[in-house]
């Protein structure tokens, strides 16, 4: 044990970290304290002894296994292990007579031995190095040669090893040339990772600073039955700040006035009054008509909170419409449009949820839906109007009615279903999304904020 504590303290050494000799000695004494094969305990001894602060920690942590877990191999089958541990130093000696001029070779037989100090001393003296102490340059060739050596060396041995048990020099059988083959390609890869990603202190630990814009992006990446409470009130604002931006660009849009070609009888008519000079200066505007918006919104289940979001929206943005008239279903149709347009976007919500109208105990049925909007609110599509479908077109195997869909298509302007459901999963098992597609002008996935978001920006401006 002392032995290997030796040998684990010099690599720390030879990786930059400081560890002092009183440190080892006290490492030494406490292991008396603890059960050495207990390797929580062990790991936090020498943690606690070697590594002085958070930076050191994380540094420390990827000596440790690297040394103790990758450069070791596994006990489980001792005999097993002696034989390997036999074949790797004869391969190990077999390849540092081969002819090579670069002492990073041999450093790089060492790791492929289980001897990483001579790699680390390497990889320390390239972080510290510099073309020339006396007079400083530009430049940073010197390291990035000294690199690209040892990948060249690390490349040169790895050919060498891979000769060896091809040609079978160490005399060995089929399943074991397997399994030293496979060895020799772990060991590689550890000392190429080493070269490119060396464990430099406090690299994890360092902040990373997000824009608050870059969160929210981020945030909106998520799906819409994965946020959490906290998250579900950062989008609110965020939502809000969209609306109050949306309603900006469309009040602009009406208010501007003197824009557009001249209007030459309009001018001239207005001219009599100033005894036929052109005083007021007359455009032809045409006048831009505002969208009517009816909303069928499936509330069960996941659904439910794209369903949420999009009425948020649409019900912030009433001012950029002639009228919003929403539906919400499972099995039967519920007018929602009295309670949005009396309460608060929240309260009415809670109402929605809480209320006796909406059964959430039953199974979702898009053909009852369509004819109960048949019979009842046919008269509300007319050529001014969008209607919006939010839901996955799931319908536990019931009549879907698609054909009502098409009348009532023949009625409006635009059809647009909103899917909140993954692409994938359209068309399987009881989805009949395939179906109503043939009906709709646009079927587009909205899984999230952001997507959601894009078609509200598109149906608005």
């Amino acid at each position: 044990m002392v032995h290997l504590i030796q040998q684990f303290v010099s690599c720390c050494r030879a990786a930059g970290l400081r560890v002092s000799t009183s440190e080892v000695l006290d490492s030494l004494k406490q292991l008396q304290l603890i059960d050495p094969t207990d390797e929580v305990q062990f790991r936090s001894l020498l943690r606690a002894n070697f590594a002085k602060s958070i930076r050191e920690v994380l540094h420390f942590e990827r000596l440790y296994h690297l040394f103790f877990h990758e450069m070791r191999m596994d006990t489980g089958d001792m005999r097993q292990a002696a034989a390997h541990s036999e074949h790797i130093k004869k391969a190990a000696a077999i390849l540092k007579q081969k002819p090579h001029e670069s002492p990073v070779y041999d450093a790089v037989i060492d790791f492929l031995a289980g001897n990483p100090l001579t790699l680390l001393q390497e990889m320390r003296r390239i972080q510290t190095e510099s073309d020339d102490e006396t007079t400083p340059v530009r430049f940073n060739f010197g390291p990035l040669a000294s690199r690209f050596n040892v990948l060249i060396q690390i490349t040169k041995a790895a050919s060498a090893a891979g000769a060896l048990v091809e040609e079978n020099d160490l005399k060995m059988e089929s399943a074991a040339r397997r399994d030293f083959a496979v060895y020799f390609e772990e060991r590689f890869a550890a000392a190429r990772s080493i070269l490119m990603f060396e464990p430099r202190p406090g690299d994890t630990s360092t902040k990373k600073v997000k824009t608050y814009e870059q969160h929210l992006k981020d945030l909106g990446e998520k799906s819409f039955a994965s946020f959490t409470h906290q998250e579900i009130e950062e989008m609110r604002d965020a939502i809000d700040k969209l609306v109050r931006k949306l309603k900006n660009t469309v009040s602009r849009r009406f208010s501007v006035r003197d824009r557009g070609n001249l209007d030459v009888k309009k001018t001239l008519r207005a001219s009599a009054k100033y005894n036929g000079v052109p005083v007021e200066i007359k455009y032809r505007r045409k006048a831009k008509r505002k969208s009517r918006i009816v909303t069928i919104c499936d509330v069960s289940g996941s659904v439910w909170a794209a369903a949420r979001f999009m009425l948020n929206l649409l019900y912030s943005l009433q001012d950029c419409f002639d009228k919003v008239n929403s539906f919400v279903f499972i099995d039967k149709l519920t007018d929602v449009t009295q309670v949005f347009e009396e309460h608060d976007i929240n309260e009415a919500i809670h109402m929605v949820m809480e209320g006796s109208t909406v059964n959430f105990n039953t199974s979702t049925d898009y053909g009852e839906t369509l004819r109960n909007f048949k019979r009842d609110y046919m008269d509300l599509l007319t050529k001014k109007t969008t209607l919006i479908i939010v839901g996955d077109g799931r319908s536990n195997y019931m009549n879907p009615e698609d054909m009502i869909l098409g009348e009532m298509r023949d009625r409006c302007r635009r059809v647009i279903w909103l899917n909140p459901e993954q692409e994938n999963l359209w068309g399987t098992g009881d989805s009949e999304i395939k179906t109503y597609t043939h009906h709709c002008h646009e079927v587009r996935p909205c899984r999230n904020v952001n997507q959601l978001i894009t078609f509200i920006e598109e149906l608005v401006l």
